[in-house]
């Protein structure tokens, strides 16, 4: 299935997660509302540290975040019970910090129009329409109100998918396994300019402008040009590049007929995962998160974690879909049932589990960083806790729309 596709598959029956409010730290939310730019009416928030029983002592000074809804648990970030099914496992995971429907729609609006100038999705627009990837991006990047920033990262994003829907795997839009590598490397040359012979500069550019793909790739690099330096331009750059041998791997398993272990399979969903997202958090809010903090051991760590755990949040309310899905495909649910012989509920709650470990072990670690690093660290790390509540706001709200018969 392609991941547009997961992306509009509708929300699961019940309410997977109704969150109450992270505790926060009051120092490093000061820090970061100091940083020029930053909207007062938009403070990022940022775990505090350890949760769970006997951390309380180890917990910075924190105070409850006004806008959730229901009272905290002293020993939790984020909980909540499934309201229409209490058996089903909840998710770890944030609050959304905001939602503003005419910013989503600002930005949707403006990124189909885009869409139809490169001529990705040609008669299939109504269908992005419906996806609302302009909420994705206002509910997960709340650190700003610029429909300019938030259009730039949606850009990007959409050409990332563009380019699994075409190459990797829906074959209603041509992708084939056997030409996937080459696809993918010529996809590369247009987020990362190849310099050929005078003899061959033509050509080259012809081939490129021939594939929409390739039109959206470079173009969406190129407008994001204004708001970006040169490092996070370069960091942009490769973190895409790794999600391309991501979709290689995926393409050769497809083409095996061969379902992966877990351990393989998430080793690849933290380079097949909104990292390259994640890695515009600050471009979107206007600062600099420099290039040695960005790739800091720890903080890559921390990133790579988030951005895993974001992504297995899509694999759980896809894959209710995906089982009526003719072709392999792959989620972490189905992943585990298939390796420990279990049932479809407990590869579920063990997938849930996998999940809400990432998300405790970012909040631990994000929030020492946090202390310890500079106030666009913190603002960085605010951002990325934040965008996971966005995310998972937006695959929880997917069915309102998209009609399941479409997808």
């Amino acid at each position: 299935m392609s991941l547009l596709s997961r992306m509009t598959a509708p929300a699961a029956g019940h309410d997977v997660a109704r969150l109450v409010a992270a505790l926060l730290s009051e120092g490093a939310r000061e820090a970061r509302a100091a940083l020029p730019g930053r909207a007062a009416s938009r403070p990022s928030r940022v775990p505090t540290g350890p949760t769970g029983l006997g951390t309380s002592a180890a917990r910075v000074t924190a105070a409850p975040d006004p806008a959730a809804s229901g009272t905290a648990a002293p020993d939790s970030a984020a909980s909540g019970t499934a309201a229409s099914d209490a058996a089903v496992p909840e998710l770890y995971c944030p609050p959304p910090l905001r939602d503003d429907p005419a910013l989503a729609a600002e930005v949707n609006e403006r990124l189909l129009d885009w869409a139809a100038e490169t001529g990705i999705y040609v008669g299939r627009l109504e269908r992005v329409r419906a996806t609302d990837f302009g909420r994705l991006m206002m509910l997960a990047h709340p650190g700003t109100d610029d429909p300019r920033r938030l259009l730039a990262a949606a850009r990007c994003a959409l050409a990332e998918w563009a380019t699994d829907d075409y190459y990797c795997d829906d074959e209603t839009m041509g992708s084939r396994p056997e030409v996937l590598g080459s696809h993918l490397g010529l996809a590369y040359t247009a987020m990362d300019p190849t310099h050929p012979p005078l003899r061959y500069a033509q050509q080259t550019d012809q081939g490129l402008r021939a594939d929409p793909v390739r039109v959206a790739l470079r173009d969406s690099f190129a407008r994001l040009a204004p708001y970006a330096d040169r490092t996070q331009v370069t960091r942009l750059r490769q973190e895409v590049a790794a999600l391309f041998v991501a979709y290689g791997q995926e393409g050769a398993w497809r083409a095996e007929e061969r379902m992966p272990a877990v351990w393989e399979y998430l080793a690849h969903r933290q380079v097949n995962s909104f990292v390259p997202c994640l890695a515009l958090i600050d471009v979107v809010d206007g600062y600099a998160l420099t290039a040695a903090e960005y790739d800091d051991p720890r903080v890559r760590r921390a990133v790579t974690m988030a951005g895993t755990a974001s992504t297995l949040v899509n694999d759980l309310y896809s894959m209710a879909k995906e089982q009526h899905s003719a072709g392999l495909d792959f989620n972490l649910p189905t992943v585990v049932a298939a390796e420990e012989r279990c049932s479809p509920r407990e590869a579920v709650e063990r997938s849930v589990e996998i999940h809400d470990e990432l998300v405790r072990t970012f909040e631990v670690e994000a929030a020492a960083l946090t202390l310890t690093g500079s106030p666009a660290l913190g603002r960085f790390l605010a951002g990325v806790w934040s965008w996971l509540g966005g995310n998972r706001e937006w695959h929880g709200g997917s069915a309102r729309y998209h009609d399941a018969s479409r997808a």
